[in-house]
């Protein structure tokens, strides 16, 4: 059995509480046997790094998720800051944009992701980009700042095949996850002309679980889910999906090792 790894997973959120040893034991039946943990905001870092302490296969990054950009944001990157100064982390994320709700932060969330985007490159790590609703906006963002020195994935990718191509342009990965499997998910048109080389496996659990589990909460037991979507989509052996996508990830996330 090809093993896989899951490049983006909250499960250190209270979802996982009553639930968390089995929640693991599954995903490893399933062949998969590395997380790695975007953080959110100041919220959440004591309890991710906490299930990384406690679990080998657990990867934390760190960043400030921007629906968690506000007023005070400053403070927020400050401790972000703080963090990355004193340990190593696998990359600077969640990061990125966010016009799901309204458009009030703008401004602040694309200063926010400037900044973070420039501490990947002092510490030689990949970002971790979010970018729901501004995914135009998010890429142009990049095209301005990409160098020799950035790299990273478009988590939930779900945008169209212009898009995903200019992605890989700046040789930036795929996030693909659940939405992969929904049946308006519109990745079943896009997939199919982007090669495996740019892609990486993702859950984003609890949320975003894959067909037909969806509406429930999502998990890295689901991945398979994923690739076997993906394997159909890119007309591939899943065995290959598999692999290339773990060689992927740990080409993306080489570059440090967070233990």
């Amino acid at each position: 059995m090809e093993t896989m790894v899951d490049t983006h997973a909250h499960i250190y959120l209270k979802a996982f509480d009553k639930d968390f040893n089995e929640m693991i034991d599954r995903a490893q039946n399933a062949g998969v046997f590395k997380v790695y943990m975007p953080n959110i905001d100041h919220t959440t870092i004591e309890a991710m790094l906490e299930v990384e302490d406690r679990n080998p296969m657990c990867i934390a990054m760190m960043g400030l998720h921007p629906c968690s950009v506000g007023k005070k944001f400053e403070k927020e990157l400050y401790l972000v800051e703080e963090w990355l100064s004193k340990r190593p982390f696998t990359a600077v994320g969640e990061i990125g944009t966010d016009l799901y709700w309204d458009r009030t932060f703008w401004e602040q969330q694309q200063e926010a992701f400037k900044i973070q985007v420039e501490w990947a490159k002092k510490y030689n790590i990949p970002v971790v980009i979010h970018c729901r609703d501004s995914i135009d906006e998010t890429i142009e963002m990049v095209e301005q700042l990409n160098d020799e020195n950035l790299t990273g994935v478009f988590h939930c990718f779900t945008g169209n095949q212009e898009q995903a191509k200019r992605i890989v342009a700046l040789g930036f990965y795929l996030g693909i996850g659940g939405v992969s499997t929904f049946k308006n998910g519109g990745l079943d048109k896009v997939l199919p002309d982007i090669s495996l080389d740019n892609l990486l496996l993702e859950t984003d659990s609890p949320y975003l679980a894959p067909t037909p589990h969806r509406g429930k909460r999502n998990e890295p037991y689901y991945l398979n889910l994923v690739a076997t979507r993906l394997a159909e989509l890119m007309d591939c052996p899943l065995d290959k999906v598999k692999l290339k996508t773990t060689s992927n990830s740990e080409n993306l996330f080489s570059t440090v090792e967070a233990r």
